[in-house]
């Protein structure tokens, strides 16, 4: 993928490095990730790792918001153009993420949706993220109008068979 990207122009990338599952499973074995930080995170514009995953990154526990800005700086040494350290249900509290760039950290917070109709979530937020970015939105307007739609899906989740439910992707269409 990476060498792919190299050859052509796909425009801003956004890195959602899915290696640790909400259960704490490794999905990804250290050779792989290895790979992806040295041939991925530098060409990312954004990557957006949850808390198990920064904390796997970088050998550490990640416990609050103050040690999620440090994990979002030392992400950003790695070689992508932005952070965006996602708190998700891990925290007590507002749901918080933190985005960093070479320019400003920012604390994004919003209130805790307390459903448990939450598979999808860190996907759905990347992809909304990238969306954004190709209808031209800035880093951090896509990276905040994300958040929001995010937000407003996990508010309006639903049940489904039995387990986690999926977030209302269409509540925007309920409008």
């Amino acid at each position: 993928m990476a060498d792919a990207l190299a050859r052509v122009n796909v425009g801003p990338v956004v890195g959602d490095p899915v290696m640790v599952a909400k259960s704490g499973d490794a999905l990804l074995d250290a050779a792989a990730e290895q790979v992806y930080v040295a041939r991925l995170f530098p060409r990312a514009a954004l990557i957006t790792p949850n808390l198990l995953e920064a904390a796997r990154l970088l050998g550490r526990t990640i416990p609050d918001v103050p040690a999620m800005t440090r994990a979002a700086h030392d992400l950003l040494a790695l070689g992508p153009a932005a952070v965006l350290v996602k708190g998700g249900s891990r925290l007590p509290g507002d749901a918080v993420d933190v985005f960093c760039d070479r320019e400003r950290t920012v604390e994004l917070r919003s209130p805790r949706i307390d459903t448990p109709h939450t598979h999808g979530a860190g996907c759905t937020l990347s992809a909304a993220i990238t969306a954004r970015l190709a209808l031209g939105a800035p880093l951090l307007e896509a990276v905040r109008g994300a958040k929001e739609y995010l937000t407003e899906a996990l508010r309006t989740a639903y049940a489904t068979g039995h387990g986690r439910g999926p977030l209302d992707h269409l509540h925007v269409l309920a409008r």
